[in-house]
């Protein structure tokens, strides 16, 4: 009898390393969509399940067989052939389908090969203002001031980030685990944010402001009750004489469709240069140039910030420099262009009343890494700015112009501030918020420097409206109505 093997001890099982534990940690990615085996029987299938499959497998065919020749055909040339894949795919499976039903699918195959899949039919409706992408089953736009669901859905998370990589690199940008968040915009100028796994922990995240083909003019913001026409001349008259203008607002509140608005009063004969993160003003002048930072690329270099833009716009002749929004230091820039010469400039920044602004452009110009006391950064606030425009989204989703401030000057270690135009809300009822826009009573005091540059408004304009509960001040001088 042979003698018993000897028991060898086991091997303790190394602990595992860091970049192990790391990467088991991290969610797994997204199932890329596979065509239905061939001897799958689609017939079997639900409907919406059966289209699916058919659709990525024809994608994916069509896809591999064109390769890089898909962005030298034109449009008529793929859609051929993505007729006739799918009709011979659909031969080969015995698979028969409504001629409703199949053009439906043909729309959605070339949509996913020449588009941006789903959100084509968003992107078509003009009365679309956002589309909200939160994963592949959940999309939701705001149509006239609502927020709803829209009728859509992707595919996948794959199909989804299919789209999104179309997105980005239409634009040269890329996004990827290493750079999970980018800004990027559409071929017709829509502004698009997109945020994916993992720090969009639900799937992909895409965000999109349209473009309006025909941007809103000052007489839309009229009738849509968000200022109203005294404070439309007003406004106009502080433009043309080259007053420097601040539109302050939370998201989503129309601060760049007032910037736009405010713009076109721009005189045509003048040199108007536009600084952006993502190119969304659409001056109508003839002399016009439009500066679009950029991100960092890949190896961290070639970044161009807003604020390297500011800086070197200086240098390039502006009558009128026009910063789509300050965020950081080039607040600081913005500042002293205005100080020195560029009158009549504006841009936007996040606050939510004006004196929140004036503590805002404060923090944003300490960004700039200069130690300056708190006296001087006020001192070239208050000498810079001349006009605070505020604006509010209000809960049944409108938008008004909630206060147009002028600035006064500095007193003591504040700025002062003297409110012309306000808005009252006098209830919420029914889902509606009421109230009225009105002028305060108070008197600006560029109305001199508006005389003498030929922009006059009547007196009359800054009477405040009945029941309001305000009173034009009898200490403030009245400069006559003008003829």
């Amino acid at each position: 009898m042979a003698p018993p093997l000897p028991v060898q001890a086991p091997v303790p099982t190394p602990a595992p390393r860091l970049a192990d534990r790391v990467a088991a940690a991290r969610p797994a990615p997204p199932a890329e969509p596979r065509p239905a085996p061939a001897n799958a029987n689609l017939s079997d299938l639900p409907e919406a399940e059966r289209l699916h499959r058919i659709k990525a497998a024809v994608h994916d065919r069509i896809i591999g067989e064109l390769g890089e020749r898909a962005n030298e055909l034109d449009r008529e040339a793929i859609s051929q052939r993505a007729t006739e894949v799918l009709d011979a795919y659909l031969s080969s499976r015995r698979v028969t389908l409504t001629s409703q039903t199949r053009d439906k699918l043909l729309g959605a195959l070339l949509a996913d090969i020449l588009g941006f899949g789903p959100l084509d039919l968003l992107l078509a409706d003009e009365a679309i203002s956002d589309i909200m992408v939160n994963g592949p089953n959940k999309v939701y736009i705001e149509r006239g001031s609502k927020m709803q669901r829209a009728a859509i859905r992707f595919d996948s998370d794959a199909h989804l980030m299919q789209i999104i990589s179309r997105i980005v690199t239409g634009v040269g940008r890329r996004v990827d685990e290493s750079s999970p968040m980018v800004d990027a915009r559409l071929p017709d100028g829509s502004r698009v944010n997109v945020i994916i796994p993992p720090l969009a922990v639900r799937g992909a995240s895409v965000t999109i402001r349209k473009m309006r083909k025909d941007p809103l003019q000052i007489a839309d913001l009229i009738k849509n009750q968000t200022l109203t026409e005294e404070m439309a001349v007003f406004l106009k008259a502080c433009v043309n004489a080259r007053m420097n203008i601040v539109v302050a607002g939370g998201g989503s509140s129309g601060k760049t469709t007032t910037l736009n608005v405010l713009s076109s009063f721009i005189p045509s004969d003048e040199r108007i240069i536009t600084v952006e993160d993502a190119a969304e003003l659409q001056l109508r002048q003839i002399h016009v140039i439009n500066l679009e930072s950029r991100p960092n690329n890949v190896e961290g270099k070639g970044g161009v910030s807003i604020r390297d833009l500011v800086i070197n716009t200086l240098r390039m002749r502006p009558d009128r420099i026009v910063v789509g929004e300050v965020r950081s230091g080039e607040a600081l820039d913005m500042l002293q262009a205005m100080n020195t010469g560029h009158d009549g400039s504006l841009t936007t920044v996040h606050s939510n009343t004006p004196r929140d602004t004036i503590s805002r452009l404060e923090t944003l110009v300490l960004m700039a890494g200069m130690e300056l006391p708190s006296r001087a950064i006020r001192e070239q606030i208050a000498s810079a700015i001349n006009i605070i425009i505020q604006q509010n989204r209000l809960r049944d989703g409108t938008r008004k112009i909630t206060y147009i401030s002028e600035v006064t000057g500095i007193e003591g270690d504040q700025i002062s501030l003297q409110d012309i135009f306000v808005y009252k809300q006098t209830g919420y009822e029914n889902g509606k918020v009421s109230g009225m826009l009105t002028a305060t009573g108070a008197i600006p005091r560029i109305m001199e420097v508006l005389e003498s540059t030929g922009n006059p408004v009547p007196v009359s304009y800054f009477d405040p409206a009945p029941n309001s509960g305000f009173v034009r001040p009898k200490r403030l001088q009245v400069v006559p109505n003008a003829a």
